[in-house]
């Protein structure tokens, strides 16, 4: 029997993810209340600029004070979609305290002081539900969190930005430079005017942070996240990866380590094998590869961004917190017992591939070889092509510590034979 008193949503954000969320809580509002068992109705919402015309939003429900909304006692869920730190965080601590639980879309707050808001959810017995905040319509968390949570994880590693995407691909189909297919991508509204958060990994650092504490049992911040951005990546790099039969990607990566003592969380451009399944992943899309002890390995794939799609998360987000509220439960909360430590970066093991400028004359091979070998770091593959006096050489390494391969890079820089380190880029996915 379908419950006749309304639940209350209210808004804190109406741009192009909470005016999408708002829309469509209206025109399904009756599927929405099949699924729940009783109707949502939308209570109010907060924005900065009243003026602006936002189709399909009753004028009566827009205030600017949202700090007012989230206190007026009878509001049931409170949805966050404004972004940011503050006043993000002392507003959803604030909806717990006045009873309502939340839905959040706020990748930098989870990554940055998720543990605040999941000490405030549970003091209050609220729940805390954020599924929009990782790849926007795929749904990613809920089952890391609960459809493998009798499971091991041990990896998980994917394209989490789709504006980054949406570059290295068009650099890599069509032999663009990197400023060519960021313009493409800034015309097509793909990237922002400031593209710092994307283009320099911040956006998917905070994602991994997400990742990686779900996946892991432990809190990973987003200080404890290694990053890279991709500006440096070149037509050049993308020549030398189809060399390989590999292709690039700005990947963020979250593994458990062999021991089972640590975790790491890093975001770099890597070289991945044509033969992955990240490396057909186009235009502006994400997908997250799972490596399970049990399920084996999962692959989620979908749209990572946009209103229509991120608010389909954040719907589904509210469907089961509403869910709760009608049955006086609360969802999984923070699960973070493990408390493992965050490795590194020195100490991750991976593989380089290295492009040196080098001078062409007999005995530069076995120089840069020895380096390779006194940092204690194997040799994968060697490739040299020379031309009046100067020549490139292409060293593709084994796994190694992190730590151990820049050693051997700076020790190279300083050989007289080396002109110059052309690139550097990691190698994973094999």
């Amino acid at each position: 029997m379908m419950r006749t008193r309304p639940l209350k949503v209210a808004l804190l954000g109406c741009g192009v993810v909470g005016s999408e969320v708002a829309r469509i809580m209206t025109t399904h509002a009756d599927d929405l209340a099949a699924r729940i068992g009783a109707p949502v109705e939308l209570a109010g919402v907060a924005v900065r600029r009243p003026d602006k015309v936002r189709g399909g939003v009753p004028a009566e429900l827009i205030t600017t004070d949202a700090t007012a909304l989230v206190k007026r006692g009878d509001i049931d869920v409170v949805v966050e979609v404004i972004g940011g730190i503050e006043p993000a965080r002392t507003l959803i601590t604030t909806a717990f305290e006045y009873g309502a639980s939340v839905v959040s879309a706020n990748k930098a707050l989870l990554a940055q002081d998720g543990a605040t808001l999941y000490a405030a959810a549970g003091q209050h017995g609220r729940d805390l539900y954020y599924e929009a905040a990782v790849a926007g319509a795929i749904p990613l968390l809920r089952p890391l969190r609960e459809s493998l949570a009798g499971d091991k994880i041990n990896r998980v590693m994917g394209i989490v930005n789709g504006t980054t995407n949406f570059i290295l691909d068009k650099m890599d189909s069509t032999g663009a430079g990197y400023q060519e297919a960021l313009d493409e991508a800034t015309a097509l509204g793909y990237a922002e005017a400031d593209p710092t958060a994307d283009v320099e990994g911040f956006d998917a650092a905070a994602k991994a942070a997400i990742l990686a504490g779900i996946a892991f049992h432990t809190r990973v911040r987003l200080d404890d996240v290694y990053r890279e951005g991709m500006t440096e990546v070149t037509a050049a790099d993308f020549a030398s990866a189809k060399r390989m039969g590999c292709t690039i990607k700005l990947l963020a990566i979250c593994e458990r380590a062999a021991d089972g003592e640590s975790v790491t969380a890093r975001v770099h451009p890597a070289m991945i094998p044509l033969s992955h399944p990240l490396a057909s992943v186009r235009e502006a899309y994400n997908a997250v590869f799972v490596e399970a002890e049990a399920a084996g390995r999962l692959m989620f794939y979908g749209p990572g961004a946009g209103g229509a799609p991120t608010a389909s998360a954040v719907l589904g987000d509210i469907v089961a917190v509403c869910r709760n509220r009608l049955n006086e439960a609360t969802g999984p909360g923070e699960s973070a017992y493990t408390q493992l430590p965050v490795s590194p970066m020195g100490e991750v093991v991976t593989r380089y591939h290295i492009s040196l400028d080098v001078a062409d004359k007999p005995g530069v091979l076995a120089q840069v070889a020895t380096v390779f070998a006194e940092h204690g770091v194997s040799i994968d593959t060697v490739r040299q092509q020379g031309k009046d006096g100067e020549a490139s050489l292409v060293v593709v390494t084994h796994r190694a510590p992190d730590a151990a391969l820049s050693g051997t890079v700076e020790a190279l820089r300083k050989l007289d034979t080396v002109r110059g380190v052309a690139s550097i880029m990691r190698v994973e996915g094999e």
